[in-house]
């Protein structure tokens, strides 16, 4: 039975919240009567124990803007549990204001019931996804303990990094479940929602704002889970969201990130971007992923180079070359002597994997039995500490002497 606190002076919004709060979504919903606006949690929840307090606290129509944005600001840091909605006509300004205060979601007034509903499905969700995320994960790191942070990428797009940075960070939860977590850091067309298939709650956009830059709790709670055991931290839906993350914005999140997680792994941008060397800046390994084309190579040469003069040279690198088919007409010699580097891993071109990337489900989540999924796991194979050999038994038993 969910429980919802409403805020506005429009008794019409109020009988409609009350006829799209049916079903599975039923409960008891609270008006604020109070003519004075609850500027602090303490002022809405007083007289209400924890296991009395709403879920999800929507700010009606009628409410001034500056007072939300406030009080979802203060709930955001004090009750991150709790979700917050803004009816409100919206705009791109408005949008992003609330995304700032930590508000869910904003609803036009005028909404259709079905629209009422599906938000306040999400709202309800969430609010349980960041309940459960208070609890310590098992399995993650010490605190104080900076994890291994991976960085996948290419010159390119099309060279199948996605492919490479998810199946990675799902081969490693399978050696370090609830321990692993998956950031896409093409903050303007980053696929790896779909490439999993995941209807995120919140993004990296959220997760650089508010109370999750002080928390980690709170930020925990902005990552998706996912049925292998990744957590999966996905990029914003809109790319006009890159301009308001700062390159020190990422540092800041993976030190965060680092110091709760045995693995970080991040799917960056195609090239080099302020926020992809800021994440190589903060990263033990790099991971460079080329396809088998003359452009994708020598554009990965490029990058070597580059990276090599800003004296940006990891302790670890691999360099994977993806989709590989003997019929394309380079030779792995020629190859490596361009990139003046030997490959590490050589995907082989792979229906499986083609079919896998359509379906939304990494490689490796299955089980199919081909080359691709072979060489993948070789890749992963890199980063596993590798079992302490076994002592050996010492024997106990006495040797007989010899008769006479």
């Amino acid at each position: 039975m969910s429980r919802y606190l409403l805020i506005t002076s429009d008794t019409g919004f109020a009988r409609r919240l009350d006829a799209a709060a049916t079903g599975e979504l039923a409960g008891e919903i609270h008006h604020w009567n109070d003519p004075v606006f609850p500027r602090q949690p303490e002022v809405l929840f007083a007289g209400q124990r924890n296991t009395s307090r709403p879920e999800v606290v929507i700010l009606g129509p009628g409410t001034a803007m500056e007072e939300s944005l406030s009080l979802a600001s203060a709930l955001d840091h004090s009750h991150p549990e709790v979700s917050v909605l803004l009816v409100h006509p919206g705009g791109a300004d408005i949008v992003l204001a609330a995304m700032r205060a930590g508000i869910r979601d904003v609803l036009d007034p005028g909404a259709e019931a079905t629209d009422v509903t599906a938000l306040l499905h999400r709202a309800v969700r969430s609010a349980a996804d960041r309940r459960s995320a208070f609890t310590a994960l098992p399995g993650t790191a010490d605190p104080g303990v900076k994890g291994r942070v991976i960085s996948v990428l290419s010159p390119k797009g099309g060279a199948g990094k996605t492919t490479v940075a998810t199946n990675l960070a799902v081969g490693l939860a399978a050696s370090a479940p609830h321990a692993t977590v998956l950031v896409d850091l093409d903050l303007q067309f980053g696929d790896v929602a779909n490439a999993m298939q995941i209807a995120p709650e919140q993004s990296v956009a959220e997760a650089v704002s508010g109370a999750a830059t002080q928390d980690t709790m709170v930020l925990k709670s902005y990552l998706s889970p996912h049925p292998t055991g990744v957590y999966v931290l996905c990029a914003p839906d809109s790319p006009a969201a890159e301009a308001q993350i700062t390159a020190a914005n990422i540092g800041h999140l993976l030190d965060q990130l680092a110091s709760q997680y045995s693995y970080v792994v991040i799917d960056t941008g195609a090239g080099l971007s302020d926020h992809t060397l800021a994440a190589l800046d903060k990263s033990t390994d790099y991971v460079f992923v080329a396809g088998m084309d003359v452009p994708s190579i020598r554009g990965l040469r490029r990058e070597l180079d580059v990276l090599k003069e800003l004296g940006m040279v990891p302790p670890s690198r691999h360099v994977v070359l993806n989709g590989a088919d003997p019929r394309d007409g380079l030779s792995m010699p020629d190859v490596e002597t361009t990139l003046g580097h030997k490959a590490d891993i050589v995907i082989p071109f792979s229906r499986a994997a083609r079919l896998a990337t359509n379906q939304g489900t990494p490689l490796l989540q299955g089980t199919p039995k081909d080359r691709a999924t072979k060489e993948l796991r070789r890749l992963v194979e890199r980063f596993i500490p590798a079992p302490a050999p076994k002592r050996k038994r010492l024997s106990k038993a006495r040797h007989r002497r010899g008769m006479p």
